[in-house]
């Protein structure tokens, strides 16, 4: 299980991410200042740190500068709009700066971005009794094997790591197919409708009206 470090000062949006963070998998540990965050990266390894940078007591930026030498990727959380902001976290060396609001779905696929970058994403996931190989695109229930197309099996990992979240049609369309969504949602239906039926995912696959479909 790949460890994230979420240092923020404002205590619903640092609940928010280890609560859905956790949700899609992650082993989460969570700072409210940088100087509590310096102490927990002397004693603990991370995969990925998500930043604010308005911090009490070591400021986002001065954190960064503590965490560069231990190789831990960082992602600039805030709402620091300006591009002069966006450029400066990135020439400080952050692999990323995503602004205040975001959505989950959207921070999550710039973390596995990121993780990917690294070379530390899981192979393996599970869901319930469901083991999925990332690496050679294998479903295995207690049933056996189950055999998915290529685009169902993208379908299904994104549902995975994001489950309990909505993730919107367009999000779907622009992660899995690469391309925009142009309001025919034919496709998508099909394949959610073929991912239920192999997988038996009739009760836990659901449709969010208007938004799109989220796996609980």
């Amino acid at each position: 299980m790949l460890e994230i470090l979420i240092v923020e000062d404002e205590a619903p949006i640092r609940d928010l991410l280890s609560m859905n963070l956790t949700r899609a998998g992650y082993h989460c540990t969570a700072a409210a200042d940088g100087r509590q965050a310096a102490i927990l990266l002397e004693t603990h390894t991370y995969d990925l740190a998500l930043l604010d940078i308005m911090l009490p007591e070591v400021n986002g930026y001065e954190l960064l500068d503590y965490i560069r030498p231990m190789g831990i990727p960082v992602i600039f959380l805030t709402a620091k709009t300006a591009v002069d902001d966006r450029v400066k976290g990135l020439l400080a060396g952050a692999e990323d700066y995503i602004t205040k609001p975001f959505a989950m779905a959207e921070l999550q696929a710039r973390m596995e971005v990121v993780l990917r970058r690294f070379h530390k994403v899981d192979s393996r996931l599970t869901y319930d009794n469901m083991e999925i190989d990332v690496e050679s695109r294998k479903v295995m229930t207690p049933e056996g094997p189950v055999s998915l197309t290529p685009k169902e099996f993208d379908l299904l990992v994104l549902l995975v790591r994001n489950r309990g979240v909505a993730l919107f049609r367009s999000r779907i369309f622009q992660i899995v197919w690469e391309s925009d969504f142009e309001g025919d949602t034919r496709t998508l239906d099909l394949h959610i409708q073929r991912l239920r039926k192999k997988l038996h995912l009739e009760d836990r696959l659901k449709t969010v009206y208007r938004v799109g479909y989220r796996l609980d």
